[in-house]
């Protein structure tokens, strides 16, 4: 509260420093004259328009600039539209957003062929290689920091990258000198605060943070058709209260890339009190008018939390607790590139209307990493407190690893899990291929085998207050089972038909507890089921 108060103090000498002067019509005051000491500056002062037309970028640089040198302190911005290209932060510096003020990623004309634009995308060397364009430049951005400390975008204004590139295929391209592909980019940054304000059509990335520390991001409004905000190689980091509409990527991604030229993991992080959504056409979130796609819509409807793909550094310690999922992917914990995934808890989740599977945990070894990287771990996973709705029928949940890699000490309670049912004979026949160096995602199995759940190279899992609902009948046993070494299941509820379990190659099984399913210990299965 503390912190707010100082915001709104600053909030009100900033609007009290817009100069007789400047509302005058005489010049804005140069970068020649010295500072007044005040700790608040309005970008009006120095030049920028805010009529949505005049390119405000330079009159806006100015401001930070000028404030950065005298110490630090607030640049403001009343209400108006401020088109512009790229903005730098400066250490210490608040960029504060009144409500009514949008700022406007302006568009570039003859991308490519013009050097007016977006600040041009740095070279990441060696390292491009490990990772998608997206994720090798910050400086090709709206807003972008590197190596700063101690900067904050707040306020209740907006940021519209209407000018960005999404980093796909059409026009314009993201790798197009003057393009501009990211709302905000921060790399090797320390205590950043970003909190109250919205972004629309955010380019590829409405946040993209790597490197970062002491990252706090609360009550923000995301309405995007790509990632909503990606955190990369981040530590300690809180996410809170922020909605996310992404159908057409993730919606909040912890990743671990290797785009800082080396494996640095993404640690300590609590994402709690979030909406995520892949189900409503690009800003009707925002406008509050929550028009849904059309059913036949060629869109993923994306729209998750999900740790990877980018997997060389690792994730760990991190806590996902009171989220809602709607409309959307479920849950995904992806490690691919020989990182270890461990200790992760999602707890008090509700999901409704999931595009494909709740929950899909999967160890790879897609590699792609610098050589004599290990492959990566997925380890202490802890799931609790789940309820979904509605899933497509072709999608179990997936826990799998790879031969010779196993997931390990995943603990799931207290789930009810909807699907649709309707699963056939011929798909409870299916062995789906390992694929194992393939990209990371549940369609990569095809139709699965199992209407629950298909478990595969894994050991110690314990299954607790499970019920698996179909709301249409299925010919698939609730858990589909392969090199499984290690797992217990008490007080479940399945579906009526028969085989609940389908087991090969299975040690240490048993359940215990369960409702229409006789008490079962067995130390070996090759081929069981029941």
């Amino acid at each position: 509260m503390e912190d707010r108060r100082h915001f709104l103090k600053t909030v009100g000498v900033g609007a009290l420093a817009y100069s007789a002067t400047s509302a005058m019509g005489q010049a804005p005051r140069s970068d020649k004259f010295p500072l007044p000491l005040r700790s608040a500056f309005n970008v009006r002062e120095f030049g920028a328009k805010g009529d949505g037309v005049t390119i405000d970028t330079q009159s806006i640089n100015r401001t930070i600039d000028l404030v950065a040198s005298n110490g630090g302190g607030t640049v403001f911005f009343p209400a108006g539209t401020y088109a512009s290209y790229s903005i730098q932060l400066k250490s210490r510096v608040t960029l504060l957003f009144d409500s009514g003020a949008t700022i406007l990623a302006a568009s570039v004309p003859d991308a490519g062929t013009t050097s007016v634009g977006y600040d041009a995308a740095e070279s990441n060397g060696e390292w491009e290689q490990y990772q998608d364009y997206g994720h090798n430049h910050w400086h090709n951005s709206l807003v972008w920091g590197e190596g700063l400390n101690d900067i904050a975008i707040i306020g209740t204004g907006l940021i519209w990258g209407k000018g960005l590139s999404r980093g796909l295929t059409e026009l314009p391209r993201a790798e197009s000198p003057g393009v501009g592909n990211k709302t905000i980019a921060l790399k090797n940054c320390r205590n950043v605060l970003l909190r109250d304000f919205s972004i629309l059509k955010g380019g590829h990335f409405g946040i993209l943070a790597t490197g970062v520390d002491n990252l706090t991001i609360d009550n923000l409004t995301i309405d995007t058709d790509r990632d909503g905000m990606d955190i990369d190689c981040c530590r300690n980091v809180r996410i809170s209260n922020c909605s996310v509409n992404s159908p057409w990527d993730d919606g909040i991604c912890p990743k671990s890339s290797f785009a800082l030229g080396y494996a640095r993991s993404t640690e300590n992080v609590t994402i709690s009190n979030c909406y995520v959504t892949g189900a409503y056409e690009l800003g009707t979130m925002l406008d509050g008018t929550w028009k849904r796609i059309p059913p036949d819509a060629k869109v993923p409807r994306t729209g998750r939390i999900k740790c990877g793909t980018e997997s060389n550094g690792g994730f760990k310690n991190i806590t996902v607790t009171n989220c809602v999922f709607d409309g959307c992917r479920g849950i995904a914990l992806e490690t691919v590139d020989g990182a270890q995934l461990e200790d992760i808890a999602f707890t008090n989740i509700t999901m409704r209307n999931c595009t494909n599977t709740p929950i899909f945990l999967r160890l790879g070894t897609r590699m792609r990493t610098p050589k004599g990287q290990p492959v990566g771990t997925l380890r202490r996973v802890l799931l609790s407190n789940i309820v979904s709705y509605n899933c497509v029928p072709q999608f179990a949940c997936i826990i799998a690893g790879v031969p010779g890699y196993d997931v390990e000490d995943i603990k799931l309670s207290n789930l009810y899990l909807h699907h649709q049912g309707g699963g056939t004979p011929r798909m409870a026949a299916l062995t789906p291929a390992e694929d194992a160096d393939k990209y990371p995602d549940p369609r990569m199995f095809g139709d699965l085998p199992a209407s629950g759940f298909f478990l595969r190279h894994a050991r110690n899992l314990e299954f607790s207050n499970v019920e698996i609902a179909t709301e249409a009948p299925d010919a698939r046993p609730a858990f589909w089972m392969d090199d499984v070494k290690g797992a217990d299941f008490f007080r479940l509820k399945l579906p009526g038909a028969t085989p609940r379990f389908r087991l090969s190659n299975v040690m240490d099984f048993s359940v215990l507890a369960s409702r229409g399913i006789k008490d079962t210990v067995l130390s070996e299965a090759k081929q069981e089921q029941f």
